[in-house]
């Protein structure tokens, strides 16, 4: 039997550690907190509480030793760089020179693309963020490179719960920025999560993978389309100054890599996502009838 460890069972992990365990494969997900891992009984698969942070005791959990692979898929909830800087560097190396799986997969973001001229985006793309946090992924995803492993770089998440578009939109605070032609790159969990489980149920050759739907949408389109869906009013155009931890940037992000290799969405774009996914058009609405499970 193939084994998998997941470090961090949040919104994505836990999605893809379900896809592992029903693919028969044994399934460890690592949470931070004892509190977070007895949240997860009655899964398909294992939890345990584990601070990947601490070189020696992710080297004492002998369970997790042995993987055909290691996943991390771990968040920094609000942290900073030297939160970052612990968590994705410092986690990642732990996880490869402690617990001697066979491969590495790294779960990035695509705020790594530091491009702010709307222009398409590929693996083979320039990554120099300007944000000190992006910096520190881009240490974290070379760490993996270097090691024969793979990184996932993740478009905006959204899900049943989730989605920072759907938030402000439906909390009034939503903010046209100047024109609206900054283009938003997005990508389900539940695809995320397959595209995490592709990359190495498939195994895949070591690199870099852009996870992304099909269909990056201008923020002025977006809220068009949610107003024209949920028959509310557009936002108010404006400035935002709120502080963005991976900074502003305005790409468009290719998934054909990642696609051409045997990946496909059940959600290619936004508006499908609305149209067929009754939980998070449940949870937009506030229906507490809708399946919210992460």
């Amino acid at each position: 039997m193939k084994k998998v460890v997941i470090l961090g069972c949040g919104f994505v992990g836990r999605r893809a550690a379900r896809l592992f365990a029903e693919a028969g494969w044994e399934t460890i997900g690592v949470t931070h907190s004892a509190e977070s891992a007895a949240m997860l009984n009655g899964e398909a698969f294992r939890a345990m509480a584990c601070d990947i942070t601490d070189a020696r005791g992710l080297a004492a959990a002998k369970e997790l030793r042995g993987a055909n692979a290691v996943i991390s898929a771990v968040s920094s909830g609000r942290g900073g760089v030297e939160t970052y800087r612990a968590i994705y560097l410092r986690g990642i190396q732990n996880a490869i020179e402690r617990l001697g799986a066979e491969r590495a997969l790294f779960v990035s973001s695509t705020s790594v693309y530091g491009q702010t001229d709307g222009a398409w985006v590929t693996e083979e793309s320039p990554a120099a963020p300007e944000s000190p946090t992006s910096r520190v992924l881009r240490e974290a995803e070379e760490e993996t490179l270097a090691h024969a492993g793979s990184v996932a770089r993740l478009a905006a998440i959204y899900g049943p719960g989730r989605s920072v578009l759907l938030k402000r939109f439906m909390d009034g605070t939503a903010v046209i920025e100047g024109d609206g032609a900054r283009h938003i790159n997005q990508i389900h969990a539940d695809d995320a999560a397959r595209a995490l489980f592709h990359i190495i149920a498939r195994e895949l050759p070591a690199g870099i993978y852009n996870v992304a739907d099909d269909k990056p949408m201008t923020q002025l389109a977006c809220y068009e389309f949610l107003a024209r869906k949920l028959g509310r009013p557009i936002p108010p155009c404006g400035t935002v100054d709120t502080p963005r931890k991976r900074a502003v940037t305005n790409k468009r992000v290719s998934n054909a890599k990642l696609k051409g290799r045997g990946w496909t969405l059940t959600y290619p774009s936004f508006e499908e996502a609305l149209a067929g996914d009754e939980a998070l058009l449940a949870a937009a609405r506030g229906d507490e009838s809708g399946d919210g499970r992460p």
